[in-house]
Parts: C-alpha cells; structure tokens; sequence
C-alpha cells in the first residue's frame, strides 16, 4: 500500500555516490528530511527536479532540513549525475528499488521509481507527499519542512 500522510516512514539503508551506507533513522537525528525519487539520471525531468532542489538548497539548510535524491540508477550513475549536476547533497542508489516500492512506487515494465517527494520530520512519520510532475518543483516540500527540534 502506497504511504500516507501521518504514516511512519520505513527505515532503509541505501549506498550513497561514494558505496558509503545511509539510513534514513541516522539522518533524522540530525533534522527533517526531504526525499526526492526520480526515475532516472540525466533525463530531462529528473535533470530539472535535482537542478531545482540544488538551487533552492539553501531553503532546505535553512529549515534544518536535508534532501536524499534516490533513484534505481547504479552508484556509478548516480555518482557521475552528482558530479555533473554539482549536486550539494547525497544521491543513493536504490538498484532494484526495494525502497522505492516502499514509498513512490515503481513503473511497472520498467521498474523505475515514480517520481516523488516526501517530507520525514523528525519523528520519523510522513509530513508531506508531492507525487508526479509536481514534484519538479522543491517548493510544496520545502514549504512543509518541519523546523528541526531545537531550532
């Protein structure tokens, strides 16, 4: 079943562009997170949903919040498209999309995952969910950043 607003969002542990593990948990300890699913690297919309997000990156810092950008490409795509697209947060690669089905879904025949973000306060439950071409734009998911704790 697809997450809802108000559900608890499930902990994972991807690699990031460098094979490094991530969890979700460790991240939240540090404040909101915004995770952005997008269906594959250096495709046009995937391209302007990361440039957008960098670009407004200092609107998520400003929150305490972080952006994850995920998608089912290897480490070394998402490794070259961070690097290309000079992106200042971590991209994961979620290769077989285990965690995209957990949350955006996945296409079927092509088992990308959709495109989607989704907002993680920091007590771990779903704040915000912008779906489809929508989630494009950072603005909705920046806007429903929860302040972190203490700040």
């Amino acid at each position: 079943a697809a997450l809802k607003v108000g559900d608890k969002a499930p902990d994972f542990t991807l690699p990031d562009t460098d094979g490094k593990p991530v969890t979700l948990s460790k991240l939240l300890e540090k404040g909101p997170v915004i995770l952005a699913f997008y269906p594959k690297a250096f495709t046009p919309g995937c391209t302007k949903q990361n440039a957008n997000f960098r670009d407004r990156y200092a609107d998520v810092t400003a929150k305490g919040a972080q952006v994850i950008g995920i998608s089912t490409d290897s480490v070394e795509t998402q490794r070259k498209f961070k690097a290309e697209m000079k992106l200042p947060y971590p991209l994961l690669s979620d290769e077989g999309g285990k965690v995209a089905k957990q949350y955006a879904g996945t296409m079927a025949l092509v088992g990308v995952a959709n495109r989607a973000n989704f907002v993680i306060g920091q007590d771990g439950t779903v704040k915000e969910i912008v779906a489809g071409g929508d989630a494009v734009d950072p603005t909705a998911a920046i806007a429903a950043c929860p302040l972190r704790k203490g700040s």
